[in-house]
């Protein structure tokens, strides 16, 4: 039986997530069907820093709450993972010599790319996270990065790049409604992404911004896309791509669209 932990990429959601019953219980319930993991790794759209670093390892490390304007409600939510420093000396080893070695950032909580899906996917906060920053946002050098870190995979860690498929905020407009009908670019760029992976076109997706229908309207700026390439990598490794599309629809017009990888 084959015991390599699946890698995941998910569209992370705001705060505001934890409202919506829908989603919650669409990640919750992927987290059901997912192996108990050793230790998650995880990628957010939300931490680019050069030299590559990781998270704290240090139990307690306060969460980063990364975002301005909202309710106060959405400053109070804690989550208490343990700290993940044999994972840190794994990834360590595999990228020890990528842009001059792995740094540690001790002051660097979890951001709500990270305990946003964690809350709902982990609520026990009994698995010890940790983060990776992305270097650069170059397609290439994040799927090699996600190549070095495959054999995380076979250790028992789930690698989880933490974007969004469809990015715009100027298409976010909360009069209209969560369910409200998406903008037709993000609606374009979705079914064009979701047939890419099912197909596993590695090479369309890492060159997206030619490839994709439009690629610039969904991603302004490509934060949000780039965990893919990471996660894309480390699935890869195995010789190709394996994906299930777990979640699809839209939020407030932005794809929240996420895979699997076996």
């Amino acid at each position: 039986m084959d015991t390599t932990t699946p890698v995941l990429y998910l569209s992370h959601g705001a705060p505001p997530l934890a409202d919506d019953e829908r989603w919650t219980g669409e990640l919750a319930t992927w987290s059901t069907d997912l192996p108990k993991p050793s230790s998650i790794l995880v990628v957010s759209a939300h931490w680019e820093q050069a030299p590559i670093s990781v998270s704290s390892t240090t139990a307690g490390t306060p969460l980063l709450y990364d975002f301005w304007g909202f309710p106060q409600k959405y400053y109070e939510v804690t989550y208490d993972a343990p700290p993940a420093p044999e994972l840190a000396q794994s990834v360590a080893r595999h990228l020890g010599d990528v842009g001059g070695g792995l740094h540690q950032d001790p002051s660097r909580g979890l951001d709500h790319g990270a305990y946003v899906p964690l809350v709902e996917m982990f609520p026990e906060a009994d698995v010890p996270v940790i983060q990776l920053s992305m270097p650069t946002l170059d397609p290439q050098e994040l799927f090699e990065i996600g190549t070095r870190l495959a054999p995380l995979r076979d250790e028992g860690t789930l690698i989880i790049g933490s974007g969004f498929t469809t990015h715009n905020l100027r298409w976010f407009n909360p009069r209209a409604g969560a369910d409200s009908a998406p903008p037709s670019a993000s609606a374009e760029f979705d079914h064009w992404a979701a047939e890419a992976v099912d197909a596993g076109d590695v090479d369309a997706i890492l060159d997206f911004m030619d490839k994709a229908p439009a690629a610039q309207e969904a991603h302004p700026r490509t934060e949000h896309w780039a965990p893919l390439f990471v996660s894309l990598g480390a699935a890869h490794a195995g010789g190709g791509i394996d994906a299930q599309s777990v979640i699809d629809g839209f939020w407030f017009g932005l794809s929240k669209r996420s895979w699997q990888f076996a």
